[in-house]
């Protein structure tokens, strides 16, 4: 058992991906059999949808401290989060649309469960729903958009109540901290329920659907580079004004952590340090800022959502509107700001947008098997923003020095 938990989880899950495809490729249609198990991980998964949420979410907005103290820092940094957010998920569903990874997959082998039905609905009735009449029958029915207003509700009422609103600021903190362990230990189930999934696919859907995952998982990659390279780039470029490879080389240290941990949140301490000691931004800004970004600002995970959004609906014959895809953005954009920054939240981010436009939640039992890889580069695309917002709102604001970064490249 100790031998077991000393590997590190991504490979455990990527030993169990190829054992997977191998058992899967040889035992044909009967390797269905086994897909009860990850059936069972995949429950797991829509079971922790709505408490981390709601904890993460109210915690996260609890943690900007007074909304008054905010000033400039706040607000831009806000922006910032919420424009590359758009930006992200607006990429992953152009991404999936021009290259339609999941167009051609045979699913007729595929037992199918009930399909939400598409989102039909008016911009205006869309708007009226966001509104929760009943939180309580809004959680039991997974309805996640106003679920997710009632939460940022609660957090502004927090720093509203001030001291008076502590107690309850601890409870959501360590709700959040608890509902963080727990999928913890959902994800130790990863293996298993990746090696069950990618032997049904294997055997069942064959090498098409395999071929149709290596798409994505490329596209994932694509996708996260041109957010860095581009929108990350043209931010320390034009809104910074500074050298963009003087600012990656500063931050290398914290890519490479947050690549092989898949974890914003374990990666935190390295970026603070490369934020302030490699690119002159102050503790002040740094740590309000990265620290925030490290629960809210998740645009590797937001590009995710879409392309997945619409790799699902491909392989299962959605037909999505352009009111659906508004809703995706929408619900990407903040089912990323409520992704915990650990390992496969965006697997659980990924029931809410999917039933919301009637994708078959079957696709995540499809992608389970290679969201670690594809976790890894969202990660380091995720913690890179955390430190290139910070950058920016730094120079905005007059809290960097510049002649520190300069140094430390020759350090």
């Amino acid at each position: 058992m100790r031998a077991w938990f000393a590997i590190p989880l991504w490979q455990r899950v990527i030993a169990a991906l190829i054992l997977g495809v191998v058992v899967g490729y040889f035992w044909g249609p009967g390797a269905e059999s086994i897909k009860i198990i990850g059936d069972i991980f995949v429950a797991f998964i829509k079971m922790l949808v709505v408490p981390l949420i709601f904890f993460s979410l109210v915690a996260g907005v609890a943690s900007i401290g007074d909304l008054r103290k905010l000033g400039s820092v706040g607000w831009r940094a806000l922006l910032l989060f919420v424009v590359t957010g758009q930006i992200a998920v607006w990429l992953g569903l152009f991404l999936g649309t021009v290259v339609a990874p999941g167009s051609g997959v045979d699913i007729s082998m595929i037992e199918q469960g009930a399909t939400p039905p598409p989102n039909d609905t008016t911009w205006r009735q869309m708007v009226l729903e966001m509104v929760p009449q009943s939180p309580v029958q809004v959680m039991a029915d997974v309805n996640v958009l106003p679920l997710i207003i009632f939460s940022l509700l609660v957090g502004i009422g927090i720093l509203m109540a001030k001291e008076e609103g502590l107690p309850v600021l601890k409870i959501f903190d360590s709700g959040s901290v608890v509902m963080q362990k727990v999928t913890m230990v959902v994800m130790e189930l990863t293996p298993f329920g990746v090696f069950a999934l990618m032997a049904w696919v294997a055997g069942t859907l064959g090498l098409d659907a395999l071929a149709a995952l290596g798409k994505l998982v490329v596209l994932n990659y694509v996708g996260c580079l041109l957010i860095i390279f581009i929108v990350y780039a043209g931010m320390i470029k034009f809104l910074a004004k500074l050298p963009v490879i003087d600012f990656f080389r500063g931050i290398v240290d914290a890519i490479a952590v947050s690549y092989s941990t898949a974890s914003s949140n374990a990666t935190l301490p390295v970026t603070l340090r490369c934020a302030q000691r490699n690119l002159g931004v102050s503790n002040s800004v740094s740590s309000f800022v990265i620290s925030l970004g490290a629960t809210i600002n998740m645009n590797g995970t937001a590009m995710y959502l879409g392309l997945a959004t619409l790799f699902g609906a491909q392989i299962f014959g959605v037909d999505l509107s352009w009111s659906d895809y508004f809703l995706i953005s929408i619900l990407g954009t903040l089912g990323a700001i409520g992704a915990a920054g650990i390992p496969g939240a965006g697997l659980i981010m990924m029931a809410l947008v999917f039933g919301a436009v009637g994708v078959d939640l079957e696709t995540i039992a499809l992608v389970a098997g290679v969201d670690r890889i594809m976790d890894m580069m969202r990660t380091t695309t995720n913690v890179t923003g955390d430190a290139a917002v910070a950058t920016t709102v730094a120079v905005m604001t007059g809290e960097i020095d510049k002649a520190e970064m300069i140094s430390a490249d020759d350090v």
